[in-house]
C-alpha cells in the first residue's frame, strides 16, 4: 500500500484545517465503502462526499490507495492491539471474546473495511503490522514447535481476518460469544497445539 500519510505525519500536523480535511476524506471513503466496492469508488466520489476540492485531495494523498492506507492504518493497529494478546493469553477463549466484542462495537468500520471491497488490499497491511508486533513477545506454547513464528503470525492474522469478514457478512446468524468460539477453535487453538 502507498504510505503518504502515516500516524507520525498526522501527529506532526498542527494545522486544524489539515486534520479536518483528512478526517472528512477518511469519513467519506468509509461511507462509500459501506455502499459499494473499493474498486468502484473514484477520488471524485470521495471529494464529492467529503465536500472538498479535487486539488485538496492531492494535497493530502497521492492516490486512492494512500487514503485507504490512512483510514486503515490506525484501525488495523487498534485491532491488532486486541488480536495479538490472543496468541499470548493463557485464556484464549476470553481473549477471543474481548477481540470479537471490540469488533462488534465498531462493526460499521470493520464491515466496510473487510467486506466492502477493500478486504484483499487490507490483508497485506494486517500481516505487515502483525509481523512488526509479533517479535516483541513469544507465542504461548511455542518453545517445542517447529512451526516458524512468522508463519504462525501470517496464518493467525489471515484466519482472524477470514473469520471476522465471514461474521460481518453473516452478522445476524452468530453472537459475539459464538464467533469467539469459532475463532478459538479454527485459528487460535490449532496454532497453539502445534
Amino acid at each position: 500500500m502507498t504510505h503518504i500519510s502515516t500516524a507520525s505525519t498526522r501527529q506532526r500536523s498542527v494545522d486544524p484545517r489539515v486534520e479536518r480535511s483528512r478526517a472528512a476524506l477518511r469519513s467519506a471513503l468509509l461511507e462509500l465503502l459501506e455502499e459499494r466496492a473499493y474498486d468502484a469508488i473514484t477520488i471524485r466520489d470521495v471529494c464529492a462526499r467529503a465536500r472538498t476540492g479535487y486539488a485538496t485531495y492531492f494535497r493530502h494523498y497521492s492516490d486512492k490507495a494512500a487514503l485507504l492506507d490512512d483510514l486503515a492504518a490506525v484501525a488495523i493497529g487498534e485491532l491488532l492491539g486486541h488480536a495479538m494478546p490472543v496468541l499470548y493469553s493463557a485464556d484464549a477463549h476470553t481473549a477471543c471474546v474481548a477481540l470479537c466484542s471490540y469488533v462488534d462495537e465498531r462493526r460499521l468500520l470493520w464491515a466496510a473495511l473487510l467486506t466492502g471491497g477493500a478486504g484483499g488490499i487490507l490483508r497485506g497491511e494486517f500481516v505487515r503490522q502483525a509481523r512488526r508486533a509479533a517479535p516483541k513477545r513469544k507465542l504461548r506454547g511455542r518453545s517445542r514447535s517447529r512451526l516458524p513464528a512468522d508463519l504462525a503470525v501470517v496464518f493467525g492474522v489471515s484466519g482472524l481476518i477470514e473469520v471476522l469478514a465471514w461474521w460481518l457478512e453473516h452478522r445476524s446468524e452468530c453472537t459475539v460469544t459464538e464467533v469467539a468460539e469459532f475463532l478459538d477453535r479454527l485459528v487460535v487453538g490449532p496454532i497453539m497445539r502445534i
